[in-house]
């Protein structure tokens, strides 16, 4: 993992610990190439505006971002974005995003105008389906957050979360043997589970109570990561895959009438 990111130090955690190793040594330098720049921003920017058409694209190289739908007087969170993940990648297929994505924090992203992108993919028709993958990855979070929200009630709900982020986190190397760091607070967290502050803040005193697991300031532990998994009913393959090594020849240079 360290190689990887010194070679590529803004795309390195890209599908890290998934299905990067569709990407080969090619796939990997185009993608870093293609970013034009690197920019900071602070905590609370909105960074992608619902609706607002984009001609680039972002991945984020540290911090995290939250995806939020509603409005003012109903903010619902939709996903959270850690390093290695593209913040608006769905603009690059499908036009303007339906909710918006602001930083949890200060935050650092590459970003790569959608002509390179599309440039890039057309030699590389790799890289579109590691872009497919990172897609359906999302919709795949997207599945199991809803699921559980009709299927556990809170404090396993949490739990579920707390493993899923563990996971995530663990596979880009940001995670420790017992716990890792997040910048989270308790009202992001309910509006993550789909329940109140009053109801969240009574299933993180149950998990600290049975041993389960404890969050403090943004920094969930747990002696036993067995047993969180357990009580909110986990498993990882949602977020693993694995793809066939299928060779996908240059898009650019086939004939016309074999070209999608």
């Amino acid at each position: 993992m360290k190689q990887e990111l010194e070679r590529y130090p803004v795309t390195g955690r890209f599908l890290l610990g998934r299905t990067r190793y569709v990407l080969d040594d090619g796939g990997k330098a185009a993608l870093e190439a293609a970013m034009a720049r690197v920019v900071d921003y602070p905590a609370d920017t909105v960074l992608c505006v619902r609706g607002e058409l984009s001609l680039k694209s972002a991945i984020i190289i540290e911090g995290f971002a939250l995806r939020i739908g509603g409005d003012a007087h109903h903010r619902c969170i939709l996903a959270i974005c850690m390093p290695g993940d593209f913040i608006d990648l769905h603009a690059f297929g499908y036009g303007p995003l339906d909710h918006d994505v602001v930083a949890l924090g200060p935050v650092r992203l590459g970003e790569v105008h959608h002509s390179d992108l599309l440039d890039h993919v057309l030699d590389k028709p790799q890289l579109m389906r590691a872009f497919w993958s990172a897609t359906l990855l999302d919709s795949a979070i997207q599945r199991q957050w809803t699921l559980k929200v009709g299927q556990l009630k809170a404090p396993n709900r949490v739990a579920h979360l707390f493993s899923e982020l563990w996971h995530r986190m663990d596979m880009i190397g940001l995670a420790d043997p017992d716990g890792f760091r997040i910048p989270l607070t308790q009202a992001d967290l309910a509006g993550m589970c789909g329940t109140t502050a009053i109801h969240l803040n009574r299933a993180l005193g149950e998990l600290r109570r049975k041993g389960i697991a404890d969050f403090r300031r943004g920094e969930v532990s747990t002696p036993d990561r067995a047993l969180l998994e357990q009580f909110g009913m986990f498993r990882a393959d949602y977020l693993t895959r694995a793809l066939p090594n299928i060779p996908i020849p240059s898009l650019r240079y086939l004939p016309e009438n074999t070209k999608m």
